[in-house]
Formats: structure tokens, C-alpha cells, sequence
């Protein structure tokens, strides 16, 4: 349950951002935002990317047809909020969603925003264009979408196979900002034009991103802000002691761990810090393609292996959650309760009686004490990232699997593994939005571009598709819940744990809400202030 001090705080940003006179006055206009950024995305365009590296910084740049509150920490259907959209009905089957736009909006060159973008913007992620996005990782998002239609410039209908109550929220994800039919997938990526507050100035690779306010913003009044400038620092610990000497107003989102926020709080103590859960899980990949984990009792032997609580410990002093697929609850909506989570093999308290178990079954597969199987671990070169993987590593000794860290660049790893060239990682797997049809086809349906172990069962396919089409929250949870269930008992994906991290910012930096349940959609940034 979240504190009282906690809401108290939330309440207040509210009042902040609501243009009204408070105690530390009205937002003032003015001043440049100054973050760091944890690593080089591999280019500017969010439709193309797998990272939220890409959506930090350009989220601004752009609007979806509807959002999120930016002021509501936990997001629900309840804070659905429109944005290039002014409204929205479903259909009484159910099957199509109809929007009507917002007018008068233009395009950072000017042009005029239409129905026809929304549809480009569409047909484009649904692979129905002529032009192709490089890649897609999305895609399944809109399996059940027949297509999209328009009707004068300032009307849109998705037409749906079947009902699919989540549409809504996986377009209010920060992932899903609305692309200019006029400009190219390819410019897109270099130099982006959006709707949104900001507008793109440049993008220099392993330096910085440079945004300029937009000066005919539809929300008239905003941004507050002149400019925002991203500079990339790779090195965790340089780029905080920056922040801790006052170069950058912001720490780069959700990427404080907590034995660094000590630090940051003994040496900055006015600073403000906040820690939530990310929905971002911490999990093993394995290539489940190719020898030897296509073998099952070798995979079955990994998810054993795990000593999830040690983890934990190390990493976060304990301030991180055990689950499965889904955020766990209280912050997530969807999460298994404990009870049930405790009955999957490897996630009851004996550790070592799991062990004892994973020797049998790697023996099984030919190995033991005199024969050992040696694999690479592939992971992305973040810190987040090596650190698990340098744990699992040993905990992976124990069952005679001796284990090579192989690391390797942001701007290589997405398409790495999502071409399989890999056989065992450690990975970090962001659900941009706390619901379950975004987490299950876009990470564990055959076929899908981000389904990076080659997972298929068409069976659970099945149940997805059942759970996916009940409206009734309480009626579809159960449902989620046994498919979570089979997931982490078929060695899909083994989830390791899911993170809390922490964001800091100066205390003249006004009007910050971070995410408590998908740290990827609050980086609109249309209405921080900067009091000084």
C-alpha cells in the first residue's frame, strides 16, 4: 500500500502542475532541463525501438491519441486521459473503436495533423505500408486489428477481429506516439518531427540530445521549459557524482540503485529521490532453438538454479519483488498473489533442495562433476544488466554450468538477440504498460519480433486470446494468473525479479511524477519547471 507521504506528494505535484497558486508560486516559464543519459540509443525513432533509452528522450518530441496522466503515478484505465484524440467510443459489440481528433494541431514543419497520420502510423506498425519500420518489436500488439479507417480528416476507427478491452491501454503507452504520414521511417530515426512540447535540435551518438520547446504547442501554456538537454554518460557512478555537484537538474530516470541512493542522499541532502517498482523484469533468455537448450531438462535445470532472494539482497538491500510475467502487487495490477506464485518449481524457500533437483536433471542431460557444460552469457552493457548476470553466473556453477560474461553495446544488443545469436542471457524486459495482452504476445506469442527465446505453444496462445477478450477485471485475473502459472512452469522466460530503482532531482525542479507500475510513459515533460 502506498504511504501517506507518498500520496501526500502526489497530491501536491498535482496542485503543481494544475497552473494553480500554491506556496512555491506559479510555474515559471524558462530555463533548460539538464539530464543525463545512461548509454547512445541506437537512433531517435520510438516506434523502431526496444529500449526505453529511446523513449526517455524523444517522448517529448510527440503525442498519442490518448495518454496516461503524467500526474497519477500508478497507471489504470482510470487515468486514461486524451490527447491528439479529444474522445473516444467503443462500438456495442465491442469491435471497433472510433476517435475523434483533436483540430488545429500541426507538425513541427508546419504541416497539419490529420486522420491520415494516425492511419500511416498504424498501417506502419502493422506492417500494411509500403514503407517498413527497420524493426518492429511491437508488431503483435495489434494482431487483433483488421484495420484502420478514416473518416473525414478528424475522425478514426480501429476494427477489431474480436473485442480487446486493452487496445486502449497499450495506445496510451509511451511506445505509441503518433508518426507524420509525410516524413520517412528513415528520417524518422535521425531527425524526428511529432506534435509533441519539443522539438528535435540534435542527436550527437555517445555525446548528447539536444530538445528546443515548441512554440505552437496545441496545450497552449505549455511546456514551461525552453529546452531539455540529454548528455550520455555511460559510467553510473560519473554520471551521479555530476549530478550530486550540480551539472545535471535530473538523474536519468529509474536508474538509481538503492545502495546509491544513500550516497546521493549523504551528499545531496536536499536533493528529492523517489523509489518505485519499474515493471521491468529481470530474466534469462536461452535459445531454446538451438543445442543445448533445446533441451528441456537443461532449461528446467536454470530456472532451479535460481536463488532469487540472493539477488534481491545483493542488488537492492532487499527492495525488489519476486513474481512471475506480471508487475507483482500491490503496484501491479495483475501480479500472482504469493501464495500461488509458491507453488511454481524454484520460487519455494529451499533453495538448495531446488538445486539438488537441477544436478539430477542436468545429469540426465550428460553432465555432472567430471563434465562440466560451458556457455556464454550474453548481456547488454549497462550496468543493470552486468550485475545480475555476474551473479547468475555463479549461482549457475552449482549445477555444474560454468558460465563466460559476453557483453555486448545497446545499439547491437536488440538485434542480437531478436535474431537469436545467442545462447543463454541475461536480460531486462520493460512492460511498457501494466497489462497483460502487452506482456504476453509481445514477449511469449510464436512469431513475435521481441519473443527472443522461440517460445511457441499454441495451446497458451489460446488462453491468451480467452483472457484478452474478458472485460470484467476481476473475472480476467484468475485467467492471467494460471497463464503466468504455465509460463514460468514451461521455462518461457524465467523471471528472476522485477526492480525498483530510484529518480532524483534538484529541489528546484518542479512538477515530477515518476511511474509506479511503467516507467515508460511518464517522459512527456510538457509541464516541469525549473524555480530558480
Amino acid at each position: 500500500m502506498r504511504s501517506v507521504w507518498a500520496l501526500a506528494v502526489m497530491a501536491a505535484l498535482s496542485v503543481l502542475t494544475a497552473s494553480t497558486t500554491t506556496l512555491a508560486g506559479e510555474p515559471k516559464q524558462g530555463g533548460t532541463l539538464r539530464i543525463y543519459h545512461r548509454d547512445s540509443p541506437a537512433n531517435a525513432s520510438i516506434l523502431e525501438g526496444a529500449t526505453y533509452s529511446v523513449n526517455v528522450p524523444f517522448m517529448g518530441v510527440f503525442n498519442n491519441l490518448v495518454i496516461y496522466d503524467q500526474h497519477i503515478a500508478q497507471n489504470s484505465p482510470d487515468t486514461l486521459r486524451p490527447e491528439l484524440a479529444e474522445s473516444w467510443s467503443w462500438s456495442s459489440d465491442n469491435k471497433k473503436l472510433t476517435f475523434k481528433l483533436r483540430q488545429g494541431v500541426k507538425w513541427h514543419d508546419g504541416k497539419p495533423f490529420t486522420s491520415a497520420d494516425v492511419k500511416c502510423s498504424f498501417d506502419l506498425l502493422m506492417g500494411k505500408s509500403q514503407q517498413k519500420l527497420r524493426q518492429n518489436p511491437r508488431k503483435a500488439w495489434y494482431n487483433e486489428v483488421n484495420e484502420i479507417t478514416t473518416s473525414g480528416d478528424f475522425e478514426v476507427s480501429f476494427d477489431l477481429k474480436r473485442p480487446q478491452p486493452s487496445l486502449l491501454a497499450m495506445l496510451a503507452s509511451g511506445y505509441t506516439p503518433i508518426y507524420p504520414c509525410h516524413v520517412s521511417p528513415a528520417d524518422m530515426r535521425t531527425h524526428p518531427i511529432g506534435t509533441g512540447p519539443f522539438k528535435f535540435v540534435e542527436f550527437k551518438a555517445n555525446e548528447s540530445i539536444k530538445l528546443t520547446r515548441n512554440p505552437d504547442y496545441w496545450k497552449k501554456g505549455l511546456p514551461h521549459l525552453d529546452g531539455i538537454e540529454y548528455t550520455i554518460i555511460t559510467n553510473r557512478s560519473t554520471a551521479i557524482l555530476a549530478f550530486v555537484a550540480g551539472k545535471f537538474d535530473m538523474t536519468f530516470p529509474t536508474h538509481i540503485t538503492i545502495p546509491l541512493l544513500k550516497d546521493i542522499k549523504s551528499q545531496a541532502p536536499n536533493a528529492t529521490c523517489v523509489v518505485e517498482p519499474t515493471n521491468v523484469s529481470t530474466n534469462i533468455i536461452v535459445n531454446s532453438s538451438s543445442p543445448p537448450f533445446d533441451n528441456i531438462d537443461i532449461r528446467r535445470a536454470v530456472a532451479l538454479a535460481l536463488d532469487r532472494k540472493a539477488f534481491v539482497d545483493i542488488l537492492f538491500e532487499g527492495q525488489a519483488d519476486i513474481g512471475g510475467t506480471m508487475l507483482p502487487p500491490p503496484q501491479g495490477i495483475w501480479g500472482m498473489p504469493k501464495d500461488k506464485l509458491e507453488t511454481i518449481p524454484g520460487y519455494g524457500p529451499n533453495v538448495n533442495a531446488n538445486r539438488e533437483e537441477a544436478k539430477k536433471l542436468m545429469q540426465k542431460a550428460g553432465y555432472g562433476p567430471d563434465k562440466h557444460l560451458a556457455v556464454k552469457v550474453s548481456t547488454r552493457n549497462l550496468a543493470e544488466y552486468r550485475d545480475p548476470a555476474v551473479i547468475l553466473i555463479d549461482q549457475l556453477k552449482s549445477i555444474y554450468i560454468d558460465g563466460e560474461l559476453d557483453v555486448v553495446e545497446t545499439a547491437n544488443w536488440f538485434p542480437k538477440v531478436a535474431r537469436k545469436d545467442y545462447m543463454l542471457g541475461l536480460n531486462l524486459t520493460g512492460n511498457s504498460v501494466d497489462d497483460p495482452d502487452q506482456s504476453f504476445y509481445e514477449n511469449y506469442s510464436c512469431g513475435s519480433e521481441r519473443n527472443y527465446t522461440n517460445y511457441c505453444n499454441k495451446e497458451i496462445e489460446k488462453l491468451f486470446d480467452v483472457q484478452s477478450q474478458e472485460i470484467d477485471i476481476n473475472k480476467r485475473k484468475p485467467l492471467v494468473w494460471d497463464i503466468d502459472k504455465k509460463l514460468q512452469e514451461d521455462v518461457a522466460r524465467p523471471i528472476i525479479f522485477h526492480a525498483r530503482a530510484g529518480t532524483c532531482w534538484q529541489p528546484y525542479v518542479k512538477g515530477v511524477t515518476i511511474m509506479s507500475n511503467s516507467s515508460y510513459n511518464g517522459f512527456r515533460y510538457e509541464d516541469l519547471w525549473l524555480d530558480k
